[in-house]
């Protein structure tokens, strides 16, 4: 059998490790991670590999040269160009009659390939995944396979809402040549996106296989620092080849130990590696020909080959490339990352998670803070959706700020214009500058329309020819919180493969700034407001609001919205009472009490002076909420009925989209109307995408936003508000009189704490044990049960899990509910 090392990636995200060395070659334990890969290929008697070759290749060949130093032949191949994964590897196999294993050469494990390879051809499988399972699988491609063994399903790094399991894809591939004749010669093909969607969707021999044992991707820094963890904790076990037949260490050649030193834990020395007098060290990786000095302390700490440590220094979890030199009383903190060639001066600091690049010097006695580089711990991923959302100036600081707009401009096209708003709050403007310098910084050009709101950014990308566009806003549930929204050209939430790639950029400090003749320009462009309001009166029957008089409130939340919305109101014959209609800086974000003292306030207010409806705008305007002629506030699921049943009765529509969680009341009124009802995951995305790709003419959201076609691709509360009047005229009913059409639908929701490490073992076992009901699989998992239905999914933001059921039942209802929490609990334990 033949085999295939994957040894291509720069290695961004393991920066600035990787700067000077290809990711491969990364040592783990003082071998490169490659090392340890053909090791194993080697104790299981596949000794016929190709190198797939991409980032300095040369550094690769000369150390592994023709493999005969490791027990194997090894080739190499460099493809001509990008093929995809799947592409590079024909490339290399070209055309051949037997199986062959693929195996990434940046991962570490133990995994038995030769049972894995029984275990292939016991199956008669033309093409074997090994799987493993993990904590936290949204960072992977999660597999979903039958009892057999077959695959069901696969989905590469979903969000939380669609990790339906914790089994996940290692990147470790048994191929027979059945499957190798699916790739087409030189062209871009890949593995997870082309060649298995294709054997799935042929019914071909397609399995997974779930492989004990030891697996570690070490995809970036963090994941470096665990893999030593679980070397120096004997959870892994690798041969390390050193000479410990002296000591009770892994000491390599010709080791000279000063006396009184103190070992414990896992120690690993290389080869002539001198430990000074008194010197303490515990759970260490030492390089060779590196020299540590008199008195000196270093725990949980891997340092690379050929540095230098001066006398009294201490380190804690420290990263140390090759060839530094590190003087004196030197304290390093944790998670500090020197990197190669570098000088830290005698006495000098170096505090937590601070990198130090390449090269630099660091003079004597100098304190480097966190502030030098990006260092905050983030237990998640930098966006979440098209989001990045943080404490303000704690998380989110200006420094950061500005990082994010290099990042992003560094992401986008050359000569590229980007759309920039917030909303009212000092801190906001605050951090916008520090958005805008780093674009700028980046080369990019901006358009800043400063404290316009969110349908007005995506109005004028919409209609405009920018690249993309920013909103900066505190959160609506949590004032102390900063969102940074981003949009892509058309208007659009940014997709997930786009904050993907920003993302790596941000976190390996590897973008460009701009020369002095190419940084960017910045404008204030004063149109926006007028076009806006032009296309949005060409979408609105006039007439017909102004024939029906109405009397209407609204709380515009201090909003932006106040800016646009009063010189609509007499285009359309309302009589508008306005709250809250000023720009507040102070006034950015409501907790949950005062937005119940304002729905309070609007429902009073409505009654008292006998209007039709009642309005609250949140500060961005791209949500509603709603209290009906009576006072009484309308929930936002009772929101997405009432208004699917205003826009059927008004339209003539063939297809409508709506989120999975939302009321079974939908496929009511689609029955009634003969409409196709498309589900969709809940998020503001999906309904964008949606709207865009699926020729559907409404999207209602559960949380108070409307897509309606033929004006904006996102959610508009200014919009929807007059398209609601205008619904209410044409079909002459009031929201009191549709509410009372639903009041036989029952709902119960309650939030389940469930630690993040936790959520995909949960995720698998509610596929497990749902899998011989009637279920929908968009957004976490829907099962539907007699007269009622219930929706489980993980919280995006939180350590928690959300359940929602329904029922035409009360008790039902609540039954639904508690069944799913206790089960949702008793997971977390399996």
């Amino acid at each position: 059998m033949k085999a295939i090392i994957m040894a291509g990636g720069f290695g961004t995200r393991l920066r600035p490790l990787t700067i000077n060395t290809p990711k491969p070659m990364v040592p783990i334990g003082n071998l490169p991670i490659m090392e340890h890969v053909v090791s194993l290929l080697a104790k299981h008697n596949i000794t016929e590999i190709t190198s797939l070759l991409y980032f300095q290749a040369d550094k690769i060949k000369d150390y592994f040269k023709d493999g005969s130093k490791f027990g194997v032949t090894m080739n190499y191949a460099i493809p001509d160009d990008d093929y995809g994964t799947a592409g590079a590897v024909k490339y290399a196999v070209g055309d051949t009659d037997e199986p062959v294993l693929i195996i990434s050469g940046d991962l570490i494990t133990d995994f038995n390939l030769s049972k894995a390879l029984a275990w292939h051809k016991d199956k008669k499988s033309e093409a074997t995944l090994l799987l493993t399972r993990v904590e936290n699988p949204i960072a992977y491609g999660i597999v979903i396979t039958d009892d057999s063994g077959k695959i069901d399903r696969f989905l590469e790094k979903p969000t939380w809402g669609e990790a339906f399991s914790d089994t996940i894809n290692t990147g470790i591939y048994i191929l027979e040549p059945s499957a190798l004749k699916l790739i087409p010669p030189k062209t871009n093909f890949d593995f997870s996106q082309d060649l298995f969607p294709t054997m799935l969707k042929n019914n071909m021999g397609l399995y997974g296989n779930i492989t004990n044992g030891y697996w570690k991707d070490i995809g970036n820094v963090d994941e470096y620092h665990n893999v030593h963890h679980d070397l120096f904790e004997k959870k892994l076990s690798l041969e390390l080849k050193t000479d410990s037949s002296k000591m009770e260490i892994n000491a390599g050649k010709n080791v000279q130990v000063g006396k009184n030193v103190k070992f414990s834990g896992t120690i690993v020395l290389g080869n002539y590696v001198q430990i000074g007098d008194d010197a303490i060290l515990h759970n260490c990786v030492i390089g060779s020909r590196s020299k540590i000095d008199t008195a000196v302390e270093i725990r949980n700490s891997v340092l690379w080959s050929d540095n230098v440590i001066g006398s009294n220094s201490q380190f804690n979890s420290v990263l140390i490339g090759r060839n530094s030199l590190i003087g004196s009383n030197v304290q390093l903190m944790d998670k500090v990352i020197i990197s190669d060639e570098c000088e830290i001066g005698n006495g000098a600091t170096v505090k937590a998670n601070c990198k130090v690049w390449p090269g630099k010097i660091v003079e004597d006695g100098a304190i480097v803070s966190t502030s030098m580089v990006w260092g905050e711990k983030w237990n998640r991923e930098l966006f979440t959706d098209a989001k990045i959302t943080g404490l303000a100036l704690t998380e989110i600081t200006p420094e950061m700020a500005v990082n994010i707009g290099a990042a992003f401009g560094a992401y986008l096209p050359e000569n590229s214009e980007v759309i920039t708003s917030r909303d009212a709050s000092d801190t906001s403007r605050l951090l916008k500058r520090g958005l805008i310098a780093g674009l700028l910084a980046a080369g990019t050009n901006v358009s800043d329309i400063e404290t316009l709101p969110v349908p007005i950014v995506r109005y004028c990308l919409h209609t405009g020819n920018y690249s993309a566009g920013i909103y900066i806003r505190h959160n609506p549930e949590d004032y102390r919180l900063i969102d940074m929204i981003f949009f892509d050209g058309n208007g659009v939430d940014l997709p997930t493969a786009a904050s993907k790639k920003i993302e790596r950029m941000y976190f390996g400090e590897d973008f460009e700034r701009a020369s002095l003749d190419n940084i960017g320009h910045l404008e204030n462009p004063t149109f926006p407001i007028e076009n806006y309001r032009k296309t949005f009166l060409q979408n609105i029957d006039i007439e017909m609001i102004r024939k029906a008089g109405f009397k209407i409130v609204v709380d515009h939340s201090n909003g932006s919205s106040s800016q646009i919305f009063p010189t609509l109101f007499s285009q359309f014959g309302i009589s508008a009472i306005e709250l809250n209609g000023s720009l507040n800086p102070r006034k950015f974000s409501a907790s949950a009490l005062e937005n119940a003292q304002a729905i309070v306030q609007l429902s009073t207010i409505v009654k008292s002076l006998h209007a039709d409806i009642g309005f609250i705008l949140n500060p961005a305007a791209e949500k509603l909420t709603v209290v009906d002629e009576t006072g009484n506030p309308i929930d936002s699921q009772l929101l997405l009925l009432i208004v699917t049943d205003l826009f059927l009765q008004t339209h003539d529509c063939k297809k409508i989209a709506v989120p999975v969680g939302s009321s079974m009341g939908i496929e009511e009124l689609a029955s009634q109307y003969k409409v196709e009802v498309v589900r969709i995951a809940g998020d503001h995305y999906s309904m964008m995408s949606t709207f865009k790709e699926n020729d559907v003419q409404f999207v209602g959201g559960t949380r108070g936003g409307f897509i309606f076609s033929g004006f904006q691709t996102g959610t508009d509360a200014m919009f929807a508000v007059v398209k609601i009047l205008e619904m209410m005229a044409q079909s002459k009913t009031r929201f009191s009189e549709l509410r009372e059409k639903y009041t036989h639908l029952h709902r119960k929701t309650l939030s389940v704490p469930c630690p993040w490490a936790k959520k995909g073992t949960v995720m698998r076992q509610l596929i497990k044990n749902s899998e011989n009901e009637k279920r929908v699989l968009i957004d976490g998992v829907k099962v539907f049960h007699d007269d009622g239905w219930v929706l489980v999914t993980p919280d995006r933001q939180t350590a928690s899990f959300n359940v929602l059921a329904e029922s035409k039942n009360l008790i039902k209802a609540q039954s639904l509910l508690e069944k799913y929490s206790n089960a949702v609990e008793r997971y977390q334990n399996n």
